[in-house]
């Protein structure tokens, strides 16, 4: 599997080194191409490097913020990567980036879905950097063991940007970002933090199903090295 394993001693020192490498990620997608478009996760770990980044002196107006995936409620939910997004990334210097959120004012993600990925395709793909998260069970973006829609998700003939999923673990419907677009990345980071998930990706780099642990797929189906920051 390539990986490139970056460990930090703390969730402080991830969180700096990660906004660095993302920072000088999207510097160089700017100076090739004029503009870059960054994929991000919710939940609570990332908080930290979201401060951190947003600091960082890039020319913000050029790129593009979106989510890996979302939960489909509205940003008045404290279950919205959205709001947490607007919170703690979109801040000082990189307010001037431009957001894209994954959910629209629809009753479902299937209502919502062309809409939401005319505005993912309309941004510079393939994205210049996408930061993935890890859930205790395996999953990643919104790749759930048991999602309905998870063969389609990791799909690489699919030609899908976005699937919608329903799994038992996941809460509310989602919306996620697909494997092929995932991939695609010019960087491709995880980050994890915990001895907890040091366990579940251990288990996740032994051979097996990805449909069991769903990050494996992207461990065994990258074509460049997933850059991993992981702190205890």
């Amino acid at each position: 599997m390539p990986i490139a394993r970056h460990d930090f001693p703390t969730n402080e020192a991830l969180a700096s080194a990660l906004a660095d490498h993302v920072a000088a990620a999207l510097t160089a997608r700017l100076s090739r191409t004029g503009r870059a478009a960054l994929a991000v996760s919710g939940g609570r770990t990332p908080t930290r490097f979201f401060e951190a980044l947003s600091q960082k002196p890039l020319e913000w107006s050029r790129i593009d913020i979106t989510l890996v995936d979302e939960r489909w409620v509205g940003e008045d939910s404290d279950r919205s990567n959205a709001a947490l997004v607007r919170q703690h990334l979109l801040q000082g210097p990189a307010a001037a980036a431009n957001f894209v959120p994954l959910h629209i004012d629809t009753p479902t993600p299937e209502d919502g879905m062309a809409q939401v990925a005319a505005s993912i395709a309309a941004l510079p793909l393939p994205f210049a950097v996408a930061i993935l998260g890890m859930g205790d069970d395996g999953h990643t973006a919104s790749f759930f063991p048991g999602g309905d829609r998870l063969a389609q998700a990791l799909d690489p003939a699919a030609g899908q940007l976005l699937e919608t999923m329903r799994a038992p673990a996941a809460g509310e419907p989602r919306i996620t970002l697909t494997l092929p677009v995932l991939l695609a990345a010019d960087t491709l980071c995880l980050h994890i933090e915990g001895a907890g998930k040091q366990r579940v990706l251990e288990a996740a780099l032994v051979c097996g199903p990805a449909e069991a642990m769903p990050i494996r797929a992207v461990l065994t189906r990258s074509e460049r090295p997933v850059e991993i920051f992981w702190c205890p």
